[in-house]
C-alpha cells in the first residue's frame, strides 16, 4: 500500500513538468504562427484573393445573344491605370477584366489592326504597290517611302505593323480602294461585321480626328478576329525584318516597336499607339499552355507593364477547356437499323476559372441535332451537329 502511494506520488511529479513544457511548446508554435503569417500575408489568403475577394461579377451577350454573368479576375486588388481596358480570351470572346469598356475613346495607332485586316481582306500579299505622292511625308511615324519606289502589299504591311508607317497606311489604302475616304468605310465594313458598334474610322493611321474613335471592347474583338488571319498573326508577331528600299544598295531594316515581344514570355502581338489626345494605347496578346489572351488599354501611361501584369493574371486564373472537340463522335440515330453519325465541324473551348463548371448537353431527335454548352449551369453556346452516313 505504502509502495502504491509512492508510486502514484511520483507519476504526479513527473506530469507536471511534462504539462508545463507542453504548454510551452504550444505557446512558441502560436507564436511563430502569427509572426510568419504577418511577414506572408498572401501565402495565407490566395484563394480568398484569387477567387473571393478579388472576383467581379459582370454580364456579357455572347454572338448567341444569351446574357452569362461571367467572373472578372482582379488579383489582389489589381486595377488598371488605363482610361478604357478590356481582357479578353481570343477563341472564345469571353472577357476576363473590363474597366469602361464602351467608351469611345481615340486609339492612335492601334488603329493600324483594322487597317491591315481590311488589307488582308481585300488585296494580295503579293501585289506590287508603286508608292504615290499622296503617301510620302505623312506626318507622325513613317519609314520614308518615297514617290515612284516600288513595294508588295506584304513589306508595305510589316512598315506598318512593325515601325506603324503613316506613309505605308495611306499608300495601302490608295492601293485598295483608290482613296483614303472609300478605305475608310471599308475599314467600318470590316468591324460592323464583326458586331463592333462603338467604333468609327476615318483615315487608316490613327491621326487624330474627333470622328475617329473606337471602345476597348471593340477593338479587343477586332483584334480576337484579325489573329484569325495567319497573315496577320505572322506579321504582328515579328520582332524584325528587312524589306526592299529601292534606290539604295542596303535595305530597310524594321525593328518592331512592341516591346512586349521581347520582354514577356510567350508574346505574340500586336500594336502600339500614341497621339497627344489619346495618349499611350496598346494592344498586346500573348499565348500559353493553348490560350491566346488579348489586353487593350486605351490612354495609358505603363502599357508594357500593365498588359504583363494582365497576362500573367489571367494565365494564373483561367484555363481553357476543349469542351467539344471538332469532328469527333457525338451520337448516332438508327432509322430501320440505318445507323446516322453526328459530329460537330468546329470545336469550342472556354476559359474557366478554377471555381467555375463547364458543362454540355447533346440533343439528338428527329427535330434537333445540336450540342449546348453551359458555364456553371448557364447556356453559354449552342452548335449545330453535322450527320455522316
Amino acid at each position: 500500500m505504502i509502495l502504491r502511494e509512492i508510486f502514484l506520488a511520483n507519476q504526479i511529479s513527473m506530469k507536471k513538468p511534462l504539462i508545463v513544457f507542453c504548454l510551452c511548446l504550444f505557446a512558441l508554435c502560436a507564436l511563430t504562427l502569427a509572426f510568419v503569417s504577418m511577414q506572408h500575408a498572401s501565402v495565407f489568403s490566395f484563394s480568398k484573393k484569387a477567387y473571393g475577394e478579388g472576383c467581379l461579377v459582370a454580364t456579357d451577350v455572347p454572338s448567341n445573344g444569351i446574357a452569362v454573368k461571367k467572373k472578372i479576375v482582379a488579383h489582389n486588388g489589381f486595377t488598371t491605370t488605363a482610361k478604357g481596358c478590356v481582357v479578353m480570351e481570343q477563341s472564345s470572346g469571353r472577357i476576363l477584366y473590363q474597366k469602361n469598356a464602351d467608351l469611345h475613346l481615340p486609339m492612335a495607332s492601334t488603329t493600324k489592326i483594322v487597317t491591315a485586316l481590311t488589307v488582308l481582306n481585300n488585296a494580295n500579299l503579293d501585289d506590287v504597290v508603286t508608292i504615290p505622292t499622296q503617301a510620302c511625308g505623312i506626318e507622325g511615324s513613317s519609314i520614308y517611302l518615297r514617290p515612284g519606289e516600288k513595294l508588295t502589299v506584304r513589306e508595305l504591311l510589316y512598315g506598318l505593323m512593325l515601325r506603324s508607317g503613316n506613309d505605308c497606311a495611306v499608300a495601302l489604302a490608295l492601293h485598295v480602294a483608290g482613296s483614303v475616304d472609300v478605305f475608310a468605310q471599308k475599314m467600318n465594313d470590316t468591324v460592323n461585321a464583326f458586331g463592333c458598334v462603338d467604333s468609327n474610322f476615318v483615315n487608316p493611321h490613327g491621326l487624330h480626328n474627333d470622328n475617329h474613335y473606337t471602345s476597348a471592347r471593340d477593338l479587343a474583338t477586332i483584334t480576337c478576329q484579325a489573329l484569325k488571319n495567319k497573315d496577320f498573326a505572322e506579321i504582328i508577331s515579328t520582332k524584325s525584318v528587312k524589306i526592299s528600299n529601292d534606290g539604295y544598295e542596303y535595305p530597310r531594316v524594321l525593328i518592331n516597336k512592341n516591346k512586349l515581344l521581347s520582354s514577356f514570355d510567350d508574346a505574340d502581338g500586336v500594336k502600339t499607339g500614341y497621339t497627344k489626345k489619346a495618349g499611350r494605347c496598346f494592344v498586346g496578346s500573348a499565348t500559353r499552355n493553348g490560350m491566346q489572351v488579348v489586353v487593350v488599354v486605351l490612354n495609358c501611361g505603363p502599357m508594357f507593364e500593365e498588359t504583363a501584369k494582365m497576362l500573367d493574371i489571367a494565365f494564373a486564373n483561367y484555363k481553357n477547356v476543349c469542351i467539344v472537340p471538332q469532328n469527333k463522335l457525338c451520337g448516332v440515330i438508327y432509322d430501320k437499323n440505318k445507323p446516322t453519325y453526328y459530329y460537330c465541324n468546329d470545336s469550342f473551348s472556354y476559359p474557366i476559372a478554377q471555381n467555375e463548371k463547364l458543362t454540355r448537353k447533346i440533343t439528338l431527335d428527329e427535330n434537333s441535332q445540336i450540342v449546348e454548352v453551359f458555364l456553371d449551369g448557364q447556356l453559354i453556346k449552342t452548335l449545330q451537329l453535322s450527320p455522316m452516313n
